[in-house]
């Protein structure tokens, strides 16, 4: 029987997986442990692997090489990110690499949606405040949304999504992208970066993550911002300088923040840490500590649906090119950085 390892499975993926291997006739093993230099050896028999994580599998430039020798000929990635996976060696090893571009855009917009709505209502100073068992009111009163300008870097399926709620919550919308979508005009402005910085009460990110973007909000960018106006972002890490991010919200350039992704992130999270010992991330400790930050772990992409077609994508890609397909996501070997959520 064909069989697929699907690597660093969740609880929450397992049932999606097991109803794929059902239906298809294939079996597939759920690993819960990611792929890297001490657990390559368990592909061993393995015709095709899923593989979600969010650090590189290895720094050995041999381990494409050494993955091809247990004759695995392709990577499916269970998320729309591929900065892990080093192309050009998977490449020159004949291993095709797929993504999932597209699992679910209203998840992430949706969570966008939520982190910017607890900051404009000030909802991290009222829990702040209630600890202290302080329930005044004063000093933290708000805009609503039809007040505001929402500007979008980077309009894919998510921003578009993103823009999209907010148009119809009212909102003026301004959107930044290397390919203006005209099929949004009428929802949305499109405008240049400088004036959309200068513009917008909130400037969320969704942008992919390569050399063009990583960094794209540094401090240049943040001193353009409006000091009320707050910042999000629910793309990748990489795309925000966070030194610059810490140092603009200590000098009250903007307003606050709200992060889904940290540069990293990858040893906290999604993972469970000892309660008892410091964390090990100095940006996030500094962002921690300001109460008028949002951080959630990487959970964007958390919902049913998405899950789901994470899961049920990867594993089709997988089973498409195991037996001579081509796929649709598949990613060319010069694509050497990351999309976004």
């Amino acid at each position: 029987m064909t069989s697929i390892a699907l690597y660093h499975c969740i609880e929450e993926e397992q049932p999606f997986a097991e109803q794929w291997a059902a239906d298809h006739g294939i079996h597939v093993e759920c690993f819960p442990f990611e792929l890297h230099e001490d657990t390559l050896h368990t592909i061993e028999g393995f015709d095709g692997l899923s593989y979600k994580q969010r650090s590189a599998p290895s720094d050995r430039p041999d381990f494409y090489q050494r993955l091809s020798a247990y004759g695995i000929r392709q990577i499916a990635l269970r998320s729309a990110g591929y900065d892990t996976i080093d192309l050009m060696e998977a490449a020159r090893n004949n291993i095709r690499v797929t993504n999932v571009p597209s699992y679910s855009p209203s998840a992430v917009a949706e969570l966008t949606l939520s982190h910017i709505m607890r900051l404009i209502r000030h909802v991290p100073q009222f829990d702040d405040r209630a600890t202290r068992h302080d329930f005044s009111v004063y000093g933290l009163i708000s805009r609503e949304i039809s007040e505001l300008t929402i500007g979008i870097i980077g309009v894919g399926r998510i921003g578009s999504t993103v823009a999209r709620i907010f148009h119809a919550l009212g909102a003026t919308v301004l959107g930044n992208d290397i390919a203006p979508n005209h099929d949004l005009d009428g929802i949305l402005t499109w405008v240049g970066k400088d004036e959309l910085l200068a513009r917008a009460d909130v400037v969320t990110m969704h942008t992919y993550l390569d050399a063009t973007t990583r960094h794209l909000m540094d401090a240049r960018r943040f001193a353009q911002m409006k000091p009320t106006a707050y910042f999000v972002n629910n793309s990748r890490g990489g795309v925000v300088d966070t030194p610059a991010l810490i140092d603009a919200l200590n000098r009250h350039e903007i307003a606050g923040a709200a992060i889904d992704v940290l540069e990293g992130e990858a040893t906290l999270f999604g993972n469970k840490l000892d309660a008892g010992k410091p964390i090990d991330n100095p940006y996030y400790n500094a962002l921690h500590a300001m109460d008028n930050v949002v951080i959630t772990p990487h959970i964007a992409f958390f919902t049913d649906i998405a899950v789901k077609n994470m899961v049920w994508q990867s594993l089709d890609d997988t089973l498409t090119l195991i037996t001579g397909g081509t796929s649709p996501h598949e990613i060319a070997p010069y694509d050497n950085q990351s999309h976004s959520h």
